[in-house]
């Protein structure tokens, strides 16, 4: 194995912690993303009122956006992982803020749910290239963090989305507030076709900072392969991680797309009340991100190994996130907004440290190809929940589906404990890597 050789640098302007204003674009690209994505979710009591949807029409919509998704998960992560991160991203964004904006033409269910699917495809692309960028641009002592900070961007543009979209809705209407989150998109594309670049070819980053990210990367003397997805899923690593993703992932989705719905119609808010108290669980899903990867890299820093910190923080958010069973129950809207509130927290710790397993366990090469087949899985588990909620609301209403949803977390860090339970030094040497490349090598 030879260590990666840092590429001279000329360039008067060179930027000190070029990682974390890096990890700052990866942030926006996600905060977009969810705004995006959420809008539809937010507009839901005024669409669903306009457009004549009941529940289970709503619930096939979001459907369509699931399956593309899942679907855009696994084909850009093996495109991103040939093309780059800066490409693949470009490619992404670009899509889905297309048909973000062409959401404002909708006229009915037909025409909502093709829009959807196409955002969907390109929204697919985003978290792939994010985990990519994370690995090329963090060591693994920061990476959760840096994985934290990306995840933060989901939790605040959660945060965020409710108070904007209902106040652009109500000042302009729904459908000019299609085409105002749309543009946020190509805004920010402008930024990172200026700004990204890998870091070994990058003008800016200082050589002191490049020696720090690549001083734990390593390239095969043979030269990379890159494997087809069964070889991928045939490795138990690969399989703990996508099939935790596909049981626990549905909880983060459940609240993403049924919150407003269930707050005006099981709650009884109205929609300004929903705009005022919906943004609440999210800035608690916010410090999940941040201290579920803080947590995690302290415990590193500290001497544990990389495997055994992310399965205690793992450990600690399965625990808080028993918590959803008891919101169905809840004796008012504000108890049940507490609640909420401790179940995403409880996710984004857990999925912060579940989605660095990746980079913690196989090259970089692999990273993009092995996070969109996670992805894949939990965009699958979602899609199923999703429509599932729609029919047991239209029949039972909320109880079940929440009762539900406060076991997934439980059952995912089970299934990925099982499957994953050998691996202890968690660096990319141990056998779920070498299972892989090994066997590929020409």
């Amino acid at each position: 194995m030879t260590v990666l050789k840092p590429k001279p640098h000329k360039c008067e302007l060179q930027i000190t912690g070029l990682r974390w204003w890096i990890a700052g674009l990866l942030f926006l690209a996600t905060l977009i993303s969810y705004i995006d994505r959420l809008t539809l979710s937010i507009l839901a009591p005024t669409i669903c009122r306009e457009l004549h949807l009941s529940n289970f029409q709503y619930a096939s919509i979001s459907v369509w956006f699931l399956f593309t998704y899942s679907i855009g998960q696994t084909i850009f992560g093996k495109l991103q992982d040939r093309i780059g991160t800066k490409t693949g991203l470009s490619i992404a964004m670009a899509i889905w803020s297309v048909a973000e904006v062409a959401q404002a033409m909708a006229r009915g269910l037909f025409g909502l749910s093709g829009l959807r699917l196409v955002l969907g495809l390109g929204e697919g692309g985003h978290w792939p290239a994010a985990i990519k960028g994370v690995s090329e641009w963090f060591p693994a002592k920061e990476r959760a963090l840096g994985m934290g900070i990306v995840n933060t961007g989901a939790t605040l543009g959660s945060a965020l989305a409710p108070p904007l979209i209902i106040w652009l809705q109500l000042s302009f209407g729904w459908r000019t507030t299609f085409i105002a989150t749309g543009l946020l998109g190509f805004i920010w594309l402008a930024l990172w076709q200026v700004c990204y670049q890998p870091p070994t070819q990058h003008p800016w980053l200082y050589p002191a900072e490049l020696d720090l990210i690549q001083k734990e990367v390593v390239k095969p003397e043979t030269a990379m392969v890159s494997p087809a997805w069964r070889d991928l899923l045939r490795n138990r690593h690969v399989q703990g991680i996508v099939l935790s993703r596909f049981l626990g992932d549905p909880v983060w989705w459940l609240y993403l797309v049924w919150l407003p719905l269930y707050l005006y119609s099981a709650r009884g808010l109205s929609l300004k009340a929903i705009g005022l108290s919906a943004w609440i669980p999210y800035v608690f899903a916010d410090a999940g991100a941040l201290l579920g990867g803080g947590f995690s890299g302290w415990l590193i820093h500290r001497g544990w190994k990389p495997m055994r910190a992310r399965r205690f923080a793992i450990l600690l958010a399965t625990v808080l996130a028993l918590a959803g069973m008891l919101v169905g129950g809840a004796r008012s809207a504000t108890q049940a907004i507490i609640l909420i509130s401790i179940v995403l927290f409880a996710f984004q710790f857990w999925v912060n440290n579940v989605q660095t397993l990746t980079s913690d366990l196989f090259p970089n090469h692999l990273v993009a190809s092995i996070s969109g087949l996670a992805g894949t899985g939990a965009g699958l588990g979602a899609m199923i929940f999703m429509l599932s909620t729609g029919w047991l609301v239209d029949h039972f209403g909320y109880t079940l589906v929440l009762v539900i949803s406060g076991l997934l977390i439980p059952c995912a860090t089970a299934v990925l404990w099982m499957l994953s339970r050998n691996t202890e030094g968690g660096n990319k040497t141990e056998p779920g890597a070498l299972a892989i490349t090994g066997r590929l090598q020409p």
